[in-house]
C-alpha cells in the first residue's frame, strides 16, 4: 500500500514539473515547435530551458522556408549547459521534456548524469528515447498533464 501511495504522489509531480516545463516552452521564440525542459534534483528545480537561438542571436528560430537554423538549441541542450555554469550537476537528476528528445540531446542527457526522464510528448524519431532506455535511464512518457 505504501509504494503505491509514494507512485501516485511522484505521478502528481511528475505532472506538476511537466506543466512547468509546458509554461517555459511558452517563452520560446520558435514557430515550428516550443519545447520546455525542467531538470529536478533532490526535489528541487535546478535548471529550465526551452528552445530558441544562442545568446546575443536573434531570436528568429526559422530561415524564410520556414526550416529551423542550425544553431537553434534545444530546450534540454539550454538547461543542461545552465547547469555547467553554476555550480550544481545533473547527477542522478531528473529531466522533464514537452517532448522527448533527438539523437543528439540524448547523448547529451546520458553524459550529464541525468537518470530519469519524463515527457509529454512523442518526438517524430525516437531513437533518443530508445538510446537513453538501453543506457539505463528510467524513461516515462505522460500524455495528459492536466489532472491530478
Amino acid at each position: 500500500m505504501a509504494h503505491k501511495q509514494i507512485d501516485l504522489k511522484q505521478n502528481r509531480y511528475d505532472k506538476a514539473y511537466l506543466r512547468l516545463a509546458a509554461s517555459w516552452a511558452l517563452l520560446s521564440h520558435c514557430k515550428r515547435k516550443q519545447v520546455g525542459a525542467i531538470i529536478v534534483k533532490d526535489a528541487i528545480i535546478i535548471s529550465d530551458g526551452y528552445n530558441g537561438t544562442p545568446a546575443g542571436f536573434d531570436n528568429c528560430c526559422e530561415d524564410e522556408n520556414n526550416q529551423t537554423h542550425w544553431y537553434v538549441l534545444h530546450a534540454e541542450a539550454n538547461a543542461i549547459l545552465k547547469v555547467a555554469r553554476s555550480t550544481n550537476n545533473c547527477k542522478d537528476a531528473t529531466l522533464y521534456l514537452t517532448h522527448s528528445p533527438c539523437k543528439d540531446c540524448s547523448k547529451l542527457v546520458l553524459q550529464s548524469g541525468i537518470k530519469r526522464l519524463v515527457y509529454q510528448e512523442a518526438y517524430k524519431d525516437l531513437s533518443g528515447v530508445e538510446f537513453l532506455k538501453s543506457a539505463g535511464l528510467e524513461v516515462s512518457q505522460i500524455e495528459n498533464i492536466d489532472d491530478v
